[in-house]
């Protein structure tokens, strides 16, 4: 919208158009005078930016209303203050209604008129002010809708190689198939309990959980798959899984929970645990809750050292280390679930377990 620009005086009293042109400019109001409408018209034209026409009603010949009309309909955003002493209401409320007038107002009141114009002056300029902040609006609202897609692409894609990660990781030893998928949901239903509601921070938990053996990529198969107890040297190379995996995938600007899990899912809570011997609450709570979750889900999976052992007994053990290994008040939360609950995540989580499990015993 254009600037709400000058006022144009249509008078034919050329004593009454010069005290009204002294006394709009000496308000800082700039004005320029037009004899008749014939001569408005002449000067409505972008170049001069009328914002508003005072028109006295001597300035008319014939029907007001239609002269009236045509000059909005020549110039639409133009407002129109009639200087008229009407005496029939109905007619001046006409007038405006229809939007032929803005306002009408007595040629003998100048503080009158001052007031008018300074008003129509205002109303333009919030206008102006609205229809630039809609444009704002509607451009930065452009500019979410394309970054929100930006974000769901790249959130789709970040999943995919999560998945694609996860995948290559557990694929490396049948024996912990599905392993990281099982974690990550105890790890959910557990930050549930305990009271986490946030769903990015559980989505973020469930990606951790995910990822949290992948700096095991960096340990050798000679070690990884080894059926013999390890050696002190081999125990410190398994060590550095947590340091290895949070180095490889730290680029990719890791939230928090997610970063935790991977760096701090070996501390214990009597400070006993790796890499950095973190006690207590000074471990994140995320690695926390994951930590019992992880423990979960080996002690009720097969390994080649020893068989499956039943939820019951893990229920047992995992009581037993509350406070050394684990935290209190995480091991309250898991063991207010009654066992057959934990135990039907993981059978709905891994199906394919038993397969791979007959796939082992076909190969040995």
């Amino acid at each position: 919208m254009k600037d709400p620009g000058r006022i144009l005086l249509i008078d034919k009293n050329a004593k009454r158009r010069s005290l009204l042109y002294q006394y709009l400019n000496g308000l800082g109001m700039p004005a320029e005078e037009a004899r008749s409408l014939q001569d408005a018209i002449g000067r409505l034209h972008p170049e001069n930016a009328i914002g508003i026409a005072l028109i006295s009603q001597t300035a008319f010949e014939g029907d007001t209303h239609r002269t009236l009309g045509s000059l909005k309909s020549l110039e639409p955003e133009l407002s129109v203050l009639f200087l008229a002493k009407i005496k029939n209401q109905k007619t001046a409320i006409s007038l405006i209604e229809r939007g032929i007038i803005n306002d009408i107002i007595s040629p003998d009141n100048l503080a009158a008129i001052y007031s008018a114009v300074r008003n129509e002056f205002q109303k333009k300029r919030l206008i102006k002010n609205h229809k630039i902040n809609l444009k704002k609006y509607r451009k930065l609202k452009e500019e979410q809708q394309k970054n929100l897609k930006r974000a769901m692409d790249l959130e789709e894609i970040y999943d995919s190689t999560l998945e694609n990660l996860m995948t290559a990781l557990d694929m490396r030893d049948v024996e912990t198939f599905g392993h990281s998928k099982t974690v990550a949901r105890y790890t959910q239903m557990l930050a549930k309990i305990i009271g986490i509601e946030d769903n990015g921070k559980l989505d973020n938990m469930r990606k951790g959980s995910l990822l949290h053996d992948v700096g095991k990529i960096a340990i050798p198969d000679s070690i990884l798959k080894k059926t013999k107890p390890l050696t002190s040297k081999e125990w410190d190379k398994i060590k550095l899984h947590p340091v290895l995996g949070y180095g490889l995938i730290k680029e990719i600007k890791l939230v928090d929970e997610v970063g935790n899990i991977i760096l701090y899912h070996h501390e214990r809570f009597d400070g006993h645990g790796y890499p950095k011997r973190l006690k207590k609450f000074k471990i994140p709570m995320e690695a926390r809750i994951f930590a019992l979750a992880d423990a979960l889900d080996a002690i009720t999976s097969h390994r080649p050292y020893r068989k499956e052992r039943s939820f019951k007994t893990a229920q047992n053990e995992i009581q037993a280390n509350a406070g050394s290994q684990f935290d209190p008040k995480v091991v309250e939360a898991f063991s207010s679930v009654d066992t057959d609950i934990w135990e039907k995540i993981r059978y709905e989580t891994t199906k394919l377990v038993p397969q791979i499990e007959n796939f082992k015993a076909m190969r040995d």
